[in-house]
């Protein structure tokens, strides 16, 4: 297989897929036709917003919405509320940890010198035990959490199973504590994102396939013919992450070139096939449900389902542009990194047209505000990492700080503010109580906004300067470093405003524990379930 072939077939589907965007265009594939896109609410309830407190009672209300299908949502609500109280909870307490970690390692970029008498608060470990605590405690806490209250909802029955997802979660943070305790020993596997050691990985896997048993056997006990978009895009995460961590831990298989090949394939995947989904599922429910109206087109969401499960496989090969890997390999990875902008300029359009005259809502709503942004970072991250992965670009990108920038972009910008917006619609429905202080959900939004903000375009710039400066063969390397001081000092700020939102989010979240439980009041911001801790 030459180099000339993959790039003309790729070329080729490239053409074919964007004569499809457009026939569908013109085919009126974005007008709003009634079709699945419907099926998250309950009849005569579209023109809605779920905003507000619904009283059901048997029969009808006045608005025209089927009450008995109310009844049946809290009724769901009330199955998952343990098993979804239990998760963030958890991921509460590791955004916490991953913040700390996250910045005495961002400090200790340019002030090296500070906390140095433990070994585990070196910048090896402490910046490891950050990606971990992020990786495997608060991303897929937040979203699995997630996934365990919408799906009971769209398929319109209870959780089945839920106290088997309650062990598996026991037992994934309990394998967090022991992989982030070896790591701080000094004890790893020595592949970024796959540092935990393979023993404890273990628990991980029975963990995570104890917690994907209640969602089975809930799909089994489904009360809907059709399957939401959002349906298909956590069951495919559920079902990618435990390929892709299996075949990425199984031990004495990968070695030398192979290894870093895998290596980038799992931690390319594991951020765009597991964390993308789950967050691209999350906007797919509250954006319609908090605007109180289908999304535009149920087609262009398939398409954007399918883009990424067809493209985005083999995208973390331009990581090792330059290495000892098959030319083709990495050309491949270029060419599906460009083809991803098809399944993301879907998602866009979508979102923007759903939300066309419906923009006042943004000023009510604090799940609205943050996965609108999530939904821009979606984009903004994806298209620069499309043309990221390009040779030109990546000659002065690869192992700067640009890298970093871009990966916070997605994982942060994108992932984590999508999920602080799901959990700022769900808590109150799990427990009964609403957020007592909506003034900490802005203090919350604009720390987080700003820090991302600072944080990506100090990097960006810095790690640019930095790059170009690499290539310059009449410049040391030390003034690639030097120059790069100021911008590693802003990115400590930016990270250090984030961090400061995250105390925030956790301290509301107390407050609205050990306050009073509230009765449903009609201007309140939740759905008060029978069964709610």
């Amino acid at each position: 297989m030459n180099t000339l072939s993959i790039l003309m077939s790729a070329f080729v589907l490239s053409l074919v897929g964007l004569g499809f965007f457009i026939w569908s265009q013109r085919s009126r594939l974005l007008s709003h036709d009634g079709d699945g896109s419907a099926v998250i609410f309950a009849t005569g309830e579209i023109g809605h917003a779920e905003t507000t407190a619904l009283q059901p009672a048997s029969g009808t209300d006045a608005d025209g919405i089927d009450s008995q299908e109310l009844l049946d949502r809290v009724a769901a609500d009330a199955s998952t509320a343990p098993v979804v109280f239990f998760f963030y909870c958890c991921a509460f307490v590791w955004l916490l940890v991953a913040s700390a970690a996250g910045l005495t390692a961002s400090i200790k970029l340019h002030a090296p010198d500070w906390l140095v008498s433990e070994a585990w608060l070196s910048f090896g470990r402490i910046r490891t035990i950050h990606l971990n605590a992020v990786a495997y405690g608060w991303a897929p806490m937040a979203g699995l959490g997630t996934a365990l209250f919408i799906i009971p909802r769209l398929l319109k029955t209870e959780l089945v199973g839920g106290r088997y997802a309650l062990l598996g979660g026991a037992l994934w943070n309990a394998a967090l504590v022991a992989g982030l305790g070896s790591l701080a020993y000094g004890v790893s596997d020595g592949l970024e994102w796959l540092e935990i050691p393979w023993q404890i990985d273990i628990l991980f896997v029975a963990g995570g396939a104890l917690v994907g048993l209640p969602l089975i056997l809930t799909l089994l006990r489904r009360k809907v013919a059709h399957l939401y978009v959002s349906v298909w895009y956590m069951g495919c995460a559920l079902f990618w992450f435990p390929v892709l961590f299996l075949v990425a831990n199984f031990p004495g298989i990968h070695r030398g070139v192979e290894a870093a090949t895998m290596n980038w394939w799992f931690g390319h995947n594991v951020l765009g096939l597991f964390y993308t989904p789950l967050a691209l599922a999350s906007i797919y429910y509250f954006l319609p449900k908090l605007i109180g109206r289908p999304i535009q087109s149920y087609n262009l969401s398939l398409i954007g389902f399918w883009g990424l499960a067809f493209f985005y496989g083999q995208v973390g090969g331009h990581h090792l542009i330059g290495g000892p890997v098959p030319s083709w390999l990495v050309t491949l990875s270029i060419v599906q990194s460009m083809m991803m902008i098809l399944p993301v300029v879907a998602f866009t359009v979508n979102q923007h047209l759903t939300l066309k005259g419906h923009l006042s809502a943004l000023r009510h709503s604090p799940t609205l505000q943050f996965i609108c942004l999530g939904g821009l970072m979606y984009t903004a991250s994806s298209v620069q990492g499309s043309f990221e992965a390009l040779r030109s670009v990546n000659v002065i990108t690869h192992f700067t700080h640009y890298t970093v920038a871009h990966a916070h972009l997605g994982l942060y910008g994108f992932v984590t503010l999508t999920f602080f917006g799901a959990i700022y619609f769900v808590v109150p429905r799990i427990t009964g109580r609403d957020w007592p202080w909506p003034r900490l959900i802005s203090v919350h939004f604009w720390l987080a906004a700003i820090g991302i903000a600072i944080y990506f375009i100090s990097l960006t710039i810095g790690g640019w300067l930095q790059g170009s400066a690499m290539l310059d063969q009449s410049r040391g390397f030390m003034e690639s470093v030097q120059l790069t001081l100021p911008y590693l000092k802003a990115r400590s700020i930016g990270g250090g405003l984030m961090a400061l939102s995250h105390v925030v989010f956790a301290a509301h979240f107390v407050r609205l524990l050990i306050g009073v439980r509230q009765v449903a009041q009609p201007n309140s911001t939740y759905l008060a379930a029978p069964g709610a801790l």
